[in-house]
């Protein structure tokens, strides 16, 4: 069966999310390997092309114009560690205040950047699949400590900007500000796991989106679905509920988990 003829038999092909009034709906969109890996060798097998296919075709089935990841995965995808040369935007001090270059953007990519270290030359990502063809306006989520230079550039190039926090991010703050300063309604959370899982410490994941990919990495090294920062108050395990299954070629499977909010 094709990708194609395996969404148009999905019963969550036409999935709506739930509306939320005070942050977006949250979903968790992730790939992972039967030992619960995000990254590995596995993923650059032939094997795991299919998967990896199939993530992108989801991740435009869902109704969103966001989607967020963390400054590790912008730097190897995005700006492929390029880095940035401040000196001549050295200047006064900028306050830390939110910047809105662009809140009519047809679609979003949320970058995690506490310190402000991602080399960005453009304020969007431009198409990069087939799957994800419109322009993403880059909003930067950032700490008090960025340098001012930073912020020069960002507002040079036209780059959004929110802080999350002094030091380290509040994400419930942030998931606010996205709402109510770009009207973002539901978000694809598709991180590392240290950003899935401050978003799921703080309980703001409303849904898990996982394809397991039937492989198996075994690196001790290697991150899993959802970390905890050394810094993160551990809080009790959260717990999810099973929405639906679906099985998929070559013997992977899509889970479909909700939580449940008190």
């Amino acid at each position: 069966m094709s990708i194609i003829e395996f969404l148009q038999r999905s019963k969550s092909f036409n999935w709506k999310g739930a509306i939320r009034l005070d942050r977006p709906y949250i979903i968790c969109h992730m790939g992972a390997s039967l030992d619960g890996k995000t990254a590995g060798d596995y993923l650059k097998t032939e094997r795991a092309a299919y998967f990896n296919d199939l993530y992108e075709e989801l991740h435009k089935r869902f109704d969103s114009n966001a989607w967020m990841c963390g400054r590790v995965t912008m730097e190897e995808h995005f700006t492929f560690g390029h880095q940035l040369d401040l000196e001549s935007l050295d200047g006064p001090v900028i306050p830390r205040t939110d910047y809105v270059a662009n809140n009519h953007a047809e679609s979003y990519a949320i970058a995690v950047d506490p310190s402000g270290k991602l080399g960005w030359t453009k304020n969007a990502i431009e198409s990069w699949n087939e799957h994800r063809k419109e322009e993403q306006h880059i909003i930067e989520v950032l700490t008090e400590q960025v340098s001012d230079a930073y912020l020069a550039h960002l507002q040079k190039i036209g780059i959004s900007y929110i802080f999350g926090g002094n030091e380290h991010i509040n994400f419930t703050v942030v998931v606010q500000k996205l709402k109510k300063r770009f009207s973002i309604q539901t978000l694809m959370l598709e991180g590392g796991g240290f950003l899935n899982g401050s978003l799921l410490n703080e309980g703001l994941i409303d849904e898990l989106s996982l394809i397991l990919v039937p492989m198996a990495d075994g690196g001790s090294n290697l991150v899993t679905l959802f970390e905890t920062s050394s810094f993160l108050t551990k809080q009790p395990p959260v717990n999810f509920f099973l929405k639906d299954v679906e099985r998929l070629e070559d013997s992977g499977l899509w889970l479909k988990y909700v939580t449940k909010h008190d």
